[in-house]
């Protein structure tokens, strides 16, 4: 059982997020290596080639299943996942929205958005996105650097005079850091929900705070023994940034610069609001460090402790509009689109083999080839997201309403994902799930 220290560290450690390769809404397959782009700019997506674009063509379809046939499949088999993480792990809610070029846009949910009623999950439901947060705020951010008005590689110090520096003795220094390492977690600065975990539930839960209080307890922490590290502090900063040079919050200017434009009318920020407005699921998790503890309601929430890194509330279907306006080239000049995917390998142990982290994306391999692009998140009350665009369009958003609990659970959650992008669209062989 996953303890309330896990979850809330999860909300800096998303499980499971996207790949895809290539340019998007080129309409051409691209002809170079398949893999996330590097830091140096090659390999993949970074250098703008080596997968598939969004655009129509024809495929050899003799002997194979009709459109139908095959979109019916894709979608019996995303449901089976589903079933498995309700039945089989004890997942109150979940539910999906998938697009996909050939079988259009569907959604689909299994078990209850409300343990104490019964009312039955909806992929209309509002829920809390966490670190999916993290994609919005790097957009803006890479926004501002299109407009020229941030540089990627200034260093902290330039936007922040004096916020980061010495930190009881640990030598951080905003001089030394850029905006690129904040947006990669390479800045080497600790996580300080960490220290958050340290406390009793209830000095927190509810309580507003401030980004340069959490930042101010993160420098007090040793620093991150490995390179790469995920921190939402770094987000926090990014935030800060956003504010400097625009004069308004990082809410605001995601509002306004994303949220707005797309129409996603059910994605907003909380403030101190502890309620989540409107229809939304419930979410679970447990509220003490026992095995097998019973499940208590998290819903309420203050989520300010996330900021710019984790507070955003959404829906499945807002979060695919948003991944996939951004792969789509309607959120960023196509520079800044592929610097946002060049990518440093991340630490294994914080998310999994395999993953590489760009500006606020995670890139993933998936099992029948190719990658996907996006990010997922955990808040700390339950609720689990996960944003993502794979491989000839295809894109999912999934909405749980507890995290998985078990090794197992992990393992099929993330399956859902594979399944999700390898079902077949006409030219794919269904993947086979236990």
């Amino acid at each position: 059982m996953l303890t309330t220290a896990s979850v809330v560290l999860a909300l800096v450690a998303p499980v499971a997020e996207a790949a895809g390769t290539g340019t998007y809404g080129s309409g051409t397959r691209g002809s170079g290596t398949a893999g996330p782009g590097t830091a140096a700019g090659t390999g993949g997506p970074g250098a703008g080639t080596g997968g598939p674009g969004t655009g129509t063509g024809t495929a050899d379809t003799a002997g194979r299943p009709s459109g139908s046939d095959t979109c019916a499949a894709a979608r019996g088999s995303l449901a089976a996942s589903l079933d498995t993480l309700v039945t089989r792990h004890g997942i109150p809610g979940v539910a999906a929205e998938l697009t996909d070029p050939r079988c259009g846009r569907w959604d689909t949910a299994r078990g209850v958005a409300d343990r104490k009623t019964g009312r039955p999950m909806r992929a209309e439901d509002r829920f809390r996105i966490g670190s999916v947060t993290k994609t919005f705020t790097a957009t803006v951010v890479l926004q501002l650097v299109a407009e020229g008005r941030i540089a990627l590689d200034a260093p902290v110090e330039r936007y922040l005079p004096g916020l980061i520096r010495g930190g009881d003795g640990h030598g951080y220094d905003g001089r030394t850091i850029t905006v690129r390492q904040l947006l990669q977690h390479t800045s080497g600065l600790p996580d300080y929900t960490a220290a958050l975990v340290q406390l009793p539930l209830e000095q927190w839960r509810f309580r507003h705070a401030e980004p340069r209080e959490l930042i101010a307890t993160a420098l007090k922490m040793p620093p991150p023994e490995k390179k790469w590290h995920y921190a939402t502090t770094n987000y926090l900063l990014a935030g800060l940034i956003v504010e400097k040079v625009t004069g308004h919050g990082v809410e605001s200017e995601v509002t306004r610069r994303i949220l707005r434009p797309l129409g996603l009318r059910d994605t907003y920020w909380p403030g101190d609001s502890t309620r989540i407005r409107g229809a939304h699921s419930h979410s679970y998790f447990s509220a003490t460090d026992e095995p097998d503890a019973p499940l208590a309601d998290g819903t309420e929430w203050n989520m300010t402790f996330g900021g710019a890194g984790g507070a955003l509330v959404s829906t499945p279907a807002d979060v695919n509009r948003f991944f996939l306006a951004l792969f789509g080239g309607k959120l960023l000049p196509a520079r800044w689109l592929a610097e946002m995917k060049r990518t440093v390998p991340a630490d294994p142990d914080r998310l999994w083999p395999g993953a590489r982290y760009g500006l606020g994306l995670i890139a993933s391999p998936l099992e029948c080839g190719g990658w996907w692009w996006g990010h997922g998140g955990t808040v700390p009350g339950g609720h689990r997201a996960l944003g993502a665009v794979g491989p000839g369009g295809r894109s999912i958003a999934l909405s749980l309403t507890a995290v998985p609990s078990t090794e197992q659970a992990e393992a099929d959650y993330r399956a859902t994902a594979e399944t999700a992008f390898c079902a077949p669209t006409g030219d794919q062989q269904l993947k086979e799930t236990s």
